[in-house]
């Protein structure tokens, strides 16, 4: 049984193995591969998609901003007209209306009066925090820049404003103009992205404070990226001109970060992707392998021991009963009646030996054949078994020989049963529908002595069945 079970459990354990490892393999090929194309594909594509959208969006807008500045209305205006603030204002609406944009709008540098469709708005100040925007672009050598800000006269929502400086024939700086216009296209794409394709999108202005998080609109007080103690040590690359590809780890996640440099907006892009928002199909698919695994082991394992036990219970019986009479055979005998003769010593019961052959049996094999015989010897098996005792030993001894053992039985019980045994083999209807004539037993009889051994009480036995056999047969006697 140790063996059986060794084996079945080094059959198990190999297949589990071989399982558990190809779904590993598989596991690990479909992760790296999973992480491969996010670096090479997805990020970049999604990255390029951004940038090639929020390109289309700004190419109208840049180019009535730089019509403005070059206007010849406009800078005559600034220049002789300014007290003539409805024509400026005429001139705004009609550039907000023309091209459907959220607003346009004039700053004078010479009386830093603020205007917009609406006319008038406000004089702009260094001290004024929403008028910083004005003296930092004047202070500035670049001709245009765009900006993503919040701006009270226009709604609560971030704007992108397009400002481009003016200036006279002599290269004097008279001030700045521009257009206003939403950005909700941003941040719808931002959304898809994050709910559809599972990237985090945001925007950082130069001094790395985000700007647009996954669609969601942040103050100024908003974190910035110091804030953020898993990217900051990529700070530099992150604001860097150069497009980059980082990995880092955010409270147990792993991430892959895109970062691309947006001239257009002096703004950098960030597109991340959270490895396991991508890799969970391949891990539930590794599971359900195990799992799958697991219970096909299990199955196999009990196939197996089915099997085995079945074996096992034919081999038992090949080795404990006669193939032919399936009755006990002589091992199966031996065995039993070495512990009853143990036992008979301390219990000092009495205990009988029987041994039985069938008369003249050659010579219905020689004459009627062997399978004839064969059926002979099974009726006289059944024949045997209905005529010992629950508690008594019996068994085929080999070839046209059987033997019982007489448990608890005296030499006269036991004479009395052995002669039962023959009068039913004699007067067998079942025997006589094989045989042409009635077959009759000899037998030997012997009771054990608390001296006696198997070879002993056998031979002793034995000795007795001959001496019938010699005295007329279909007989029994003791000795």
């Amino acid at each position: 049984m140790q063996s059986k079970y060794k084996i079945i459990l080094t059959v198990l354990s190999l297949l589990l193995l071989l399982s558990v490892g190809i779904s590993l393999a598989n596991y690990e090929v479909s992760m790296r591969a999973t992480k491969e194309q996010l670096k090479t594909q997805s990020l970049p594509l999604s990255v390029d998609n951004i940038y090639t959208e929020i390109q289309k969006q700004i190419i109208e807008p840049y180019l009535v901003s730089s019509m403005m500045a070059n206007d010849t209305f406009v800078l005559e205006w600034l220049q002789e007209e300014e007290h003539s603030v409805i024509k400026i204002q005429n001139y705004l609406e009609s550039i907000k209306n023309r091209y459907g944009m959220l607003g346009a709008f004039l700053v004078s540098d010479t009386t830093k009066n603020y205007y917009s469709q609406d006319g008038f708005v406000e004089k702009v100040t260094p001290a004024k925090k929403d008028n910083k925007w004005y003296f930092e672009f004047k202070k500035s050598v670049k001709q245009s820049e765009i900006n993503i800000d919040l701006n009270k006269h226009l709604n609560k929502d971030l704007i992108m404003f397009i400002n481009f400086k003016m200036f006279d024939r002599d290269f004097h700086y008279l001030g700045a103009t521009g257009v206003a216009i939403e950005i909700s296209y941003i941040k719808k794409m931002l959304m898809i992205f994050k709910d559809k394709y599972k990237l985090h999108v945001s925007f950082l202005d130069a001094k790395g404070n985000y700007v647009l998080l996954d669609g969601v609109d942040k103050e100024e007080n908003y974190q910035n990226i110091n804030e953020i103690p898993e990217i900051l040590p990529f700070k530099e690359k992150i604001l860097s001109s150069q497009n980059h590809l980082i990995e880092y780890t955010k409270d147990g996640d792993k991430y892959i970060l895109n970062t691309k440099y947006i001239p257009e907006l002096d703004a950098h892009l960030l597109v991340a992707a959270k490895l396991d928002d991508f890799t969970h199909q391949t891990k539930r698919a590794f599971y359900l392998n195990s799992v799958i695994s697991l219970l096909l082991a299990l199955i196999i394992a009990a196939v197996l021991i089915n099997i085995i036990r079945n074996y096992n219970k034919k081999l038992e019986k090949l080795a404990d009963f006669d193939e032919l009479t399936e009755i006990p055979n002589r091992r199966n005998f031996h065995n039993r009646f070495a512990y009853l003769l143990e036992l008979q010593k301390r219990t000092k019961q009495d205990l009988c030996l029987l041994y039985i052959d069938l008369d003249n049996f050659k010579q219905i094999n020689d004459t009627l054949g062997h399978d004839v015989g064969d059926k002979v010897l099974q009726e006289f098996a059944l024949i045997l078994q209905k005529n010992v005792r629950a508690s008594d030993l019996y068994a085929r001894w080999g070839g046209e020989e059987f033997i019982v053992a007489f448990v608890n039985t005296s030499l006269e019980d036991g004479l009395h049963l052995a002669e039962k045994i023959r009068l039913a083999v004699e007067h067998s209807v079942r025997i006589t529908n094989v045989l042409p004539t009635n077959i009759t037993i000899s037998s030997g009889l012997t009771l054990v002595t608390p001296q006696d051994t198997i070879n002993s009480v056998i031979s002793r036995a034995d000795e007795a069945m001959y001496e019938a056999k010699s005295t007329g047969k279909n007989k029994i006697c003791t000795l």
